[in-house]
Protein backbone atom coordinates (compact mmCIF):
# COMPACT_ATOMS: atom_id res chain seq x y z
CA UNK A 1 0.00 0.00 0.00
CA UNK A 2 1.19 3.45 -0.49
CA UNK A 3 3.21 4.83 2.49
CA UNK A 4 0.70 7.81 2.74
CA UNK A 5 -2.23 5.51 3.97
CA UNK A 6 -2.10 5.90 7.56
CA UNK A 7 -5.57 5.12 9.14
CA UNK A 8 -8.82 2.92 8.28
CA UNK A 9 -10.61 5.49 7.09
CA UNK A 10 -7.76 6.96 4.54
CA UNK A 11 -7.17 2.98 3.34
CA UNK A 12 -10.95 2.51 2.43
CA UNK A 13 -11.19 5.39 0.67
CA UNK A 14 -7.74 4.89 -1.78
CA UNK A 15 -9.56 1.14 -2.26
CA UNK A 16 -12.90 3.01 -3.62
CA UNK A 17 -10.90 5.77 -5.93
CA UNK A 18 -10.60 5.35 -9.28
CA UNK A 19 -7.80 5.52 -11.38
CA UNK A 20 -8.97 9.27 -13.24
CA UNK A 21 -7.89 10.74 -16.34
CA UNK A 22 -8.55 14.38 -17.07
CA UNK A 23 -8.28 18.11 -16.99
CA UNK A 24 -5.55 18.92 -14.39
CA UNK A 25 -6.03 22.94 -12.70
CA UNK A 26 -3.10 23.84 -14.36
CA UNK A 27 -4.56 23.22 -17.68
CA UNK A 28 -2.70 19.82 -19.13
CA UNK A 29 -4.24 15.97 -18.78
CA UNK A 30 -2.92 14.13 -16.18
CA UNK A 31 -4.18 11.22 -13.68
CA UNK A 32 -5.37 12.93 -10.79
CA UNK A 33 -3.82 11.90 -6.96
CA UNK A 34 -6.72 12.42 -5.31
CA UNK A 35 -10.76 12.12 -5.15
CA UNK A 36 -10.70 16.14 -4.55
CA UNK A 37 -8.66 16.41 -7.79
CA UNK A 38 -11.00 13.45 -9.70
CA UNK A 39 -13.76 15.50 -9.02
CA UNK A 40 -12.56 18.97 -10.24
CA UNK A 41 -12.05 17.44 -13.52
CA UNK A 42 -15.51 17.47 -14.05
CA UNK A 43 -17.67 15.88 -17.00
CA UNK A 44 -14.81 15.13 -19.14
CA UNK A 45 -12.77 12.76 -17.06
CA UNK A 46 -12.47 8.89 -17.03
CA UNK A 47 -11.49 6.25 -15.01
CA UNK A 48 -8.73 4.44 -16.64
CA UNK A 49 -9.14 1.37 -14.33
CA UNK A 50 -12.47 0.56 -15.68
CA UNK A 51 -12.03 0.90 -18.71
CA UNK A 52 -9.06 -0.95 -19.22
CA UNK A 53 -10.12 -4.00 -17.16
CA UNK A 54 -13.59 -4.27 -18.90
CA UNK A 55 -11.65 -3.75 -22.12
CA UNK A 56 -9.02 -6.02 -21.06
CA UNK A 57 -11.90 -8.85 -20.09
CA UNK A 58 -14.34 -8.03 -23.18
CA UNK A 59 -10.89 -9.19 -25.43
CA UNK A 60 -10.62 -12.31 -23.30
CA UNK A 61 -13.82 -13.48 -23.76
CA UNK A 62 -13.83 -12.73 -27.24
CA UNK A 63 -10.68 -14.76 -27.59
CA UNK A 64 -11.65 -17.82 -25.66
CA UNK A 65 -14.78 -18.16 -27.84
CA UNK A 66 -13.21 -17.55 -30.72
CA UNK A 67 -10.39 -20.23 -30.24
CA UNK A 68 -13.16 -22.14 -29.27
CA UNK A 69 -15.39 -22.02 -32.32
CA UNK A 70 -11.81 -22.01 -34.36
CA UNK A 71 -10.87 -25.48 -33.09
CA UNK A 72 -14.41 -27.23 -32.22
CA UNK A 73 -14.66 -31.09 -33.35
CA UNK A 74 -17.44 -33.53 -33.66
CA UNK A 75 -15.44 -36.21 -31.54
CA UNK A 76 -15.27 -36.12 -27.68
CA UNK A 77 -14.87 -32.43 -26.87
CA UNK A 78 -11.95 -30.82 -24.79
CA UNK A 79 -12.81 -29.17 -21.63
CA UNK A 80 -13.33 -25.61 -23.03
CA UNK A 81 -14.94 -26.73 -25.60
CA UNK A 82 -17.23 -28.71 -23.52
CA UNK A 83 -17.86 -25.57 -20.87
CA UNK A 84 -18.47 -23.02 -24.38
CA UNK A 85 -21.46 -25.68 -25.15
CA UNK A 86 -22.88 -25.99 -22.07
CA UNK A 87 -22.99 -22.22 -21.58
CA UNK A 88 -24.39 -21.73 -25.11
CA UNK A 89 -27.07 -24.12 -24.42
CA UNK A 90 -27.75 -22.70 -21.34
CA UNK A 91 -27.97 -19.04 -22.52
CA UNK A 92 -30.33 -20.54 -25.46
CA UNK A 93 -32.34 -22.41 -23.36
CA UNK A 94 -32.75 -18.51 -21.08
CA UNK A 95 -33.44 -16.63 -24.32
CA UNK A 96 -36.28 -19.68 -25.39
CA UNK A 97 -37.88 -19.38 -21.65
CA UNK A 98 -38.00 -15.36 -21.77
CA UNK A 99 -38.08 -13.94 -24.90
CA UNK A 100 -41.48 -14.90 -27.80
CA UNK A 101 -40.18 -12.90 -30.27
CA UNK A 102 -38.15 -13.32 -33.48
CA UNK A 103 -34.74 -11.34 -33.33
CA UNK A 104 -31.26 -13.35 -33.91
CA UNK A 105 -30.26 -10.48 -31.76
CA UNK A 106 -30.85 -11.59 -28.65
CA UNK A 107 -29.37 -14.46 -27.82
CA UNK A 108 -25.54 -13.36 -29.05
CA UNK A 109 -26.55 -10.30 -26.80
CA UNK A 110 -27.42 -11.92 -23.58
CA UNK A 111 -24.48 -14.76 -24.07
CA UNK A 112 -21.66 -11.00 -23.95
CA UNK A 113 -24.02 -9.62 -21.01
CA UNK A 114 -23.61 -12.43 -18.72
CA UNK A 115 -20.17 -13.46 -19.79
CA UNK A 116 -18.87 -10.01 -20.05
CA UNK A 117 -20.49 -8.84 -16.40
CA UNK A 118 -19.18 -12.35 -14.88
CA UNK A 119 -16.16 -12.07 -15.96
CA UNK A 120 -16.22 -8.47 -14.56
CA UNK A 121 -17.88 -9.56 -11.22
CA UNK A 122 -15.28 -12.14 -10.85
CA UNK A 123 -12.68 -9.94 -10.37
CA UNK A 124 -13.84 -8.78 -6.54
CA UNK A 125 -12.61 -12.23 -5.51
CA UNK A 126 -8.72 -10.67 -6.50
CA UNK A 127 -7.32 -9.91 -2.74
CA UNK A 128 -8.11 -6.50 -2.17
CA UNK A 129 -4.37 -5.15 -2.10
CA UNK A 130 -2.25 -7.45 -4.32
CA UNK A 131 -3.29 -5.08 -7.52
CA UNK A 132 -3.19 -1.95 -6.57
CA UNK A 133 -0.20 -2.61 -4.79
CA UNK A 134 1.65 -3.82 -8.25
CA UNK A 135 0.16 -0.39 -9.80
CA UNK A 136 1.83 1.61 -6.89
CA UNK A 137 4.92 0.11 -7.65
CA UNK A 138 4.23 1.02 -11.13
CA UNK A 139 3.74 4.51 -10.29
CA UNK A 140 -0.23 4.97 -10.54
CA UNK A 141 -1.69 6.41 -7.68
CA UNK A 142 -5.02 4.26 -7.80
CA UNK A 143 -6.73 0.94 -9.03
CA UNK A 144 -9.76 -0.34 -8.96
CA UNK A 145 -10.03 -3.50 -10.66
CA UNK A 146 -13.80 -4.45 -10.29
CA UNK A 147 -15.42 -2.32 -13.30
CA UNK A 148 -18.94 -3.32 -11.76
CA UNK A 149 -18.11 -1.35 -8.96
CA UNK A 150 -18.12 2.47 -11.08
CA UNK A 151 -21.60 3.35 -11.43
CA UNK A 152 -20.28 4.85 -14.81
CA UNK A 153 -19.66 1.20 -15.94
CA UNK A 154 -23.67 -0.33 -14.84
CA UNK A 155 -25.04 2.72 -16.05
CA UNK A 156 -23.27 2.38 -19.72
CA UNK A 157 -24.41 -1.07 -20.08
CA UNK A 158 -27.85 -0.40 -18.60
CA UNK A 159 -28.25 2.68 -21.19
CA UNK A 160 -26.81 0.36 -24.27
CA UNK A 161 -30.11 -2.41 -23.35
CA UNK A 162 -32.32 0.89 -22.84
CA UNK A 163 -31.86 2.38 -26.83
CA UNK A 164 -31.89 -0.96 -27.63
CA UNK A 165 -35.74 -1.25 -26.38
CA UNK A 166 -36.75 1.87 -27.44
CA UNK A 167 -35.45 0.95 -30.85
CA UNK A 168 -37.33 -2.47 -30.97
CA UNK A 169 -40.45 -0.90 -29.50
CA UNK A 170 -40.48 1.88 -32.19
CA UNK A 171 -39.55 -0.80 -35.21
CA UNK A 172 -41.90 -3.13 -34.05
CA UNK A 173 -44.82 -1.23 -33.13
CA UNK A 174 -43.90 1.90 -35.28
CA UNK A 175 -43.74 5.27 -33.47
CA UNK A 176 -47.24 6.53 -33.33
CA UNK A 177 -47.29 2.39 -31.36
CA UNK A 178 -44.63 3.74 -28.89
CA UNK A 179 -45.94 6.68 -28.38
CA UNK A 180 -49.30 5.21 -27.82
CA UNK A 181 -48.54 2.64 -25.16
CA UNK A 182 -46.71 5.89 -23.16
CA UNK A 183 -49.87 7.97 -23.74
CA UNK A 184 -53.02 5.62 -23.88
CA UNK A 185 -52.32 3.24 -21.54
CA UNK A 186 -53.50 1.95 -18.65
CA UNK A 187 -55.98 4.36 -18.16
CA UNK A 188 -56.86 5.60 -22.33
CA UNK A 189 -57.21 9.02 -23.80
CA UNK A 190 -58.75 10.73 -20.99
CA UNK A 191 -56.38 9.75 -18.68
CA UNK A 192 -52.96 11.03 -20.80
CA UNK A 193 -51.25 12.79 -18.07
CA UNK A 194 -51.04 10.09 -15.39
CA UNK A 195 -50.71 7.60 -18.45
CA UNK A 196 -47.76 9.42 -19.75
CA UNK A 197 -46.24 9.78 -15.95
CA UNK A 198 -47.06 6.37 -15.35
CA UNK A 199 -45.08 4.52 -18.55
CA UNK A 200 -42.67 7.26 -19.11
CA UNK A 201 -41.52 6.17 -15.08
CA UNK A 202 -41.68 2.57 -16.13
CA UNK A 203 -39.64 3.06 -19.27
CA UNK A 204 -36.98 4.93 -17.15
CA UNK A 205 -36.62 3.01 -14.48
CA UNK A 206 -35.30 0.06 -16.43
CA UNK A 207 -32.05 0.90 -17.10
CA UNK A 208 -32.02 2.85 -13.37
CA UNK A 209 -32.69 -0.28 -11.92
CA UNK A 210 -30.77 -2.32 -14.01
CA UNK A 211 -27.75 -0.34 -13.28
CA UNK A 212 -28.24 0.23 -9.38
CA UNK A 213 -28.77 -3.27 -8.75
CA UNK A 214 -25.16 -4.66 -10.29
CA UNK A 215 -23.48 -1.42 -8.99
CA UNK A 216 -25.34 -1.56 -5.25
CA UNK A 217 -24.18 -5.65 -4.81
CA UNK A 218 -21.13 -5.49 -5.88
CA UNK A 219 -19.41 -2.57 -4.00
CA UNK A 220 -21.23 -3.76 -1.48
CA UNK A 221 -19.37 -7.05 -1.66
CA UNK A 222 -16.30 -5.06 -2.28
CA UNK A 223 -16.76 -2.54 0.56
CA UNK A 224 -16.70 -6.09 2.93
CA UNK A 225 -14.00 -7.25 1.56
CA UNK A 226 -12.01 -4.10 2.39
CA UNK A 227 -13.56 -4.34 5.40
CA UNK A 228 -11.78 -7.70 6.48
CA UNK A 229 -8.68 -6.89 4.62
CA UNK A 230 -8.17 -4.13 7.28
CA UNK A 231 -8.64 -6.96 10.03
CA UNK A 232 -5.15 -8.19 8.77
CA UNK A 233 -3.50 -4.91 10.77
CA UNK A 234 -4.97 -5.89 13.96
CA UNK A 235 -2.45 -8.39 14.92
CA UNK A 236 -2.55 -12.29 14.68
CA UNK A 237 -5.59 -12.95 16.28
CA UNK A 238 -7.49 -11.13 14.70
CA UNK A 239 -5.67 -11.70 11.63
CA UNK A 240 -6.31 -15.30 11.73
CA UNK A 241 -10.22 -14.35 12.58
CA UNK A 242 -9.78 -11.75 8.75
CA UNK A 243 -8.39 -14.65 7.09
CA UNK A 244 -11.61 -17.17 7.96
CA UNK A 245 -13.70 -14.51 7.18
CA UNK A 246 -12.36 -13.83 3.89
CA UNK A 247 -12.28 -17.22 2.37
CA UNK A 248 -16.01 -17.46 4.15
CA UNK A 249 -17.63 -14.40 2.13
CA UNK A 250 -15.27 -15.02 -0.81
CA UNK A 251 -17.19 -18.33 -1.12
CA UNK A 252 -20.66 -16.74 -0.69
CA UNK A 253 -19.70 -14.08 -3.05
CA UNK A 254 -19.32 -16.56 -5.75
CA UNK A 255 -22.73 -16.93 -5.81
CA UNK A 256 -23.39 -13.58 -5.69
CA UNK A 257 -21.17 -12.31 -8.65
CA UNK A 258 -22.99 -15.60 -10.90
CA UNK A 259 -26.40 -14.16 -9.58
CA UNK A 260 -26.07 -10.84 -10.59
CA UNK A 261 -24.55 -11.12 -14.12
CA UNK A 262 -27.69 -13.79 -14.37
CA UNK A 263 -30.46 -11.35 -13.30
CA UNK A 264 -28.86 -8.41 -15.57
CA UNK A 265 -29.01 -10.96 -18.52
CA UNK A 266 -32.62 -12.16 -17.79
CA UNK A 267 -33.91 -9.01 -17.70
CA UNK A 268 -32.49 -7.43 -20.34
CA UNK A 269 -34.09 -10.88 -22.05
CA UNK A 270 -37.57 -10.14 -20.54
CA UNK A 271 -37.10 -6.01 -21.48
CA UNK A 272 -36.29 -7.04 -24.90
CA UNK A 273 -39.78 -9.40 -25.32
CA UNK A 274 -41.85 -6.33 -23.90
CA UNK A 275 -40.49 -4.39 -26.66
CA UNK A 276 -41.59 -7.18 -29.07
CA UNK A 277 -45.23 -7.18 -27.47
CA UNK A 278 -48.30 -5.12 -29.16
CA UNK A 279 -48.79 -4.80 -25.51
CA UNK A 280 -47.31 -5.29 -21.75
Amino acid sequence: MSAEIHTSSEYIRHHLQNLTLGKLPDGTWGLAHSAQEAKEMGFWAFNVDTLGVSLLLGFLFLYFFRKVAKSVTTGVPGGLQNFTEWLVEFIDSSVRGSFSGRNALVAPLALTIFVWILLMNLMDLIPVDWLPFLAGKAGLPFLKVVPTTDPNATFGMAIGVFFLVVYYSIKIKGLGGFVGELTLQPFGKYGLPANLFLEGVNLIAKPVSLALRLFGNMYAGEMIFILIAIMFGGGITLGLFGGVLQWGWAVFHILIVTLQAFIFMTLTIVYLDMAHQEHH
